[in-house]
């Protein structure tokens, strides 16, 4: 988890080394790579099982590729039109929806602490957003580019609660390949339907989309995969949190991109109100 959380710090760096690609173009070449990288280990790990449900899971899993596709299509894309650190906040607000949904769906109650985390989530969301529609920084969209982070956050929800489901009954490289190539058919297909040239992306695109392959996909949502077996999908959701700091950090570094101080204030925020539902979870856990 350590190596696969400090993966995902790397990914918007990743995006920003190919600013001329087509964040859709780039989403389809990161998936292609991770599917073919994964593709000899598939081949000599896959298990040969048969048992009943294995047709069932085969369409729930078909269904957590596609959210996971569409999850990468909004989240590269969201890194073309606002800054790193808005994008990875936004992101990865996955433990405030995770609640929600287990309000709403499994009806399920929570402490007082939880539902003031969730509301000064909610409040310093909507403070980055009047924030950052108002930088001057060249940012293409700002506003939409934290639509489409906050986007993806909600798909990956889905995608971690189908994932918990699977993985009870397959070993890791059994749900993890094929929930990758039907990532990939999903972006393929968004890219060719949307009338995308696949083939019009620079040599630093193709490394990039290699990089974001490797690093981020397979060790970090890699990871994900084989602890979500083990570990609720609200904590893991959680310890994601590491990326927007790390991430925003990088982008300081590199590309000198420092978010407005209403921004920074904005984020602080959203990370203390993640942090208290995190608080619900582990006294959950330990009492």
């Amino acid at each position: 988890m350590a190596a696969g959380l400090t993966a995902f710090g790397f990914a918007p760096i990743l995006v920003r080394l190919a600013p001329d690609t087509s964040p859709l173009v780039l989403v389809v070449y990161r998936t292609a790579f991770a599917v073919l990288m994964l593709l000899p280990f598939w081949l000599w790990q896959r298990s040969s099982e048969k048992r009943k449900g294995k047709g069932k899971e085969r369409l729930w899993i078909v269904l957590s590729g596609a959210c996971l596709g569409l999850h990468f299509i909004c989240w590269i894309s969201s890194l073309y039109y606002t800054s790193v650190a808005s994008a990875s906040v936004l992101v990865t607000v996955h433990p405030i929806i995770m609640i929600l949904v287990e309000r709403l769906w499994y009806k399920r109650g929570f402490a007082t602490t939880t539902w003031i985390g969730v509301v000064m989530a909610f409040g310093g969301s909507l403070l980055l957003g009047i924030s950052d529609s108002q930088i001057e920084q060249s940012f293409a969209d700002p506003l939409f580019g934290n639509f489409l982070a906050l986007t993806a956050a909600i798909i990956f929800v889905f995608y971690l609660l189908i994932g918990q489901k699977i993985r009870q009954k397959r070993e890791w490289v059994d749900y993890v390949f094929p929930v990758y190539f039907y990532a990939a058919a999903t972006c393929v297909l968004v890219a060719v339907v949307l009338g995308k040239d696949l083939t019009n992306i620079s040599t630093i695109g193709i490394w990039a989309g290699a990089g974001l392959a490797f690093g981020p996909q397979i060790l970090g949502h890699g990871s994900m995969n084989f602890a979500v077996k083990y570990v609720s999908p609200t904590l893991l959701s959680t310890l994601i949190l590491a990326e927007p700091l790390l991430a925003s950090v990088l982008a300081f570094v590199l590309f000198a991109e420092m978010p407005p101080l209403t921004s920074i204030l904005a984020m602080c925020i959203i990370l203390a109100g993640v942090g208290l539902t995190w608080r619900r979870g582990s006294s959950k856990k330990s009492g």
